[in-house]
């Protein structure tokens, strides 16, 4: 009798902990650091593996996807954590209010970059092409924190806690910019190309009314 009631209650442990990986105050986990469950990547899949805890991207052109239970991976307003580590002359980014694509650059969606010192002028903060940061403000070869935080037409982007960019999306949008809107959606992360490796890990999410 013990025995069974032993075995009820480590699986009621297990399904209480895995059931969406709930975070405190909140906040939930997208990435479990062992494994990918919960994401979908196309064309190009062995840009991402997975080294010491953390999602390393490194390869091809190719976009991983967050495909888990949390919101059902359709997200509006929220605010977007990860801990996020370039090495020299890298790019990479996080998209967000996007859908999984199987190949080339995501159409819907925002991009949120992340680059230290790669060629591309349009540095770690950047509202790519929309609002974009000119500044290095951290180094390779460091963990640093990028925070998304999306409201209504608002959107926030913090770098360690320093707000880099606020930016509202004017009600009527330039043909030009397609599916690059505010509307909602799910996360990615990019795989740039074969010279730039990228981490990510702690990856979190906190889904706002």
């Amino acid at each position: 009798m013990k025995k069974n009631l032993y075995l009820l209650s480590l699986l009621l442990l297990l399904s209480t902990v895995s059931f969406a990986q709930k975070a405190n105050k909140g906040w939930y986990s997208l990435f479990d650091g062992k494994s990918f469950d919960g994401w979908k990547v196309g064309d190009n899949a062995s840009t991402f593996t997975i080294e010491n805890g953390s999602i390393a991207v490194n390869g091809p052109v190719a976009h991983i996807f967050y495909e888990g239970p949390v919101k059902n991976h359709d997200f509006k307003n929220f605010e977007f954590k990860a801990q996020v580590m370039t090495t020299p002359g890298s790019n990479s980014g996080i998209y967000f209010h996007t859908e999984f694509q199987q190949g080339g650059w995501p159409a819907k969606g925002y991009e949120v970059q992340v680059n230290n010192s790669h060629t591309d002028w349009r540095r770690t903060g950047s509202l790519y092409g929309i609002q974009d940061v000119k500044d290095t403000l951290v180094k390779d070869n460091v963990w640093y924190t990028e925070h998304i935080i999306v409201k209504d037409k608002h959107v926030t982007i913090k770098i360690n806690d320093k707000t880099v960019v606020e930016y509202d999306e004017p009600a009527e949008l330039p043909k030009e910019r397609g599916g690059r809107k505010i509307s909602s959606g799910t996360f990615a992360l990019q795989g740039h190309d074969p010279k730039s490796k990228v981490y990510f890990k702690d990856i979190m999410v906190k889904p706002l009314p």
